[in-house]
């Protein structure tokens, strides 16, 4: 038996089932939904819908869009490509304000212990751009792990013969944190990828 009526019950499972989201944050939702007025509810339940239904990968560089082109590939620097692994690093990227380029989102990363190869996320896609919009620079904005760093060196090997720059962002000690709490991975990058004052 179920501690609450059916409906509840149910909104509280589609809660649960989003990332993040645990038992009691999901009630914590599902109460804030039922003592909120009718027209917020449908105010989010079409906010649902209509991304649902006009949201789709932007032709050029496959972010998120309600257009067939977003509105970074209409309006930026089409020669710098800032390739990032999900849409979600787009975000994490423009909050920074410093770069006039466009993106390239790949959906993954080379990931051999999930049969995930070259053939499996968006670099054909990434290569056909290259000539198309007479790309200069290409940044890899992948994550700092193994498959990221992969994916970034495989990206590289093949632009290179291209005539392309390819260059990785840096990596190291964020501001504000203490040398002492850094791993020991992270302070040979940051000393690798040291530059002159």
């Amino acid at each position: 038996m179920s501690e609450f009526d059916e409906p509840i019950e149910r909104l509280i499972e589609y809660f649960r089932a989003l990332p993040g989201v645990g038992k009691k944050t999901a009630q914590r939702y599902a109460f804030y939904v039922i003592e909120n007025d009718k027209a917020k509810a449908e105010n989010f339940a079409k906010a649902i819908i209509d991304v649902k239904n006009k949201v789709r990968l932007c032709s050029v560089c496959g972010n998120y869009s309600s257009s067939e082109v977003c509105p970074i590939c209409q309006k930026r620097n089409r020669q710098i490509v800032c390739v990032v692994q999900e849409p979600k690093d787009i975000i994490s990227l423009e909050k920074a304000r410093g770069f006039d380029g466009v993106y390239h989102v790949l959906f993954g990363c080379i990931n051999p212990l999930e049969n995930k190869g070259p053939n499996d996320i968006r670099i054909k896609e990434l290569l056909a751009r290259i000539g198309k919009d007479n790309v200069k620079e290409v940044i890899m904005a992948t994550n700092p792990d193994v498959e990221g760093e992969a994916t970034a060196m495989y990206v590289a090997k093949i632009l290179k013969p291209m005539g392309v720059k390819v260059t990785r962002l840096a990596q190291g000690i964020s501001m504000g944190s203490d040398i002492e709490f850094a791993d020991e991975v992270t302070l040979s990058k940051a000393l690798a990828d040291r530059k002159e004052m």
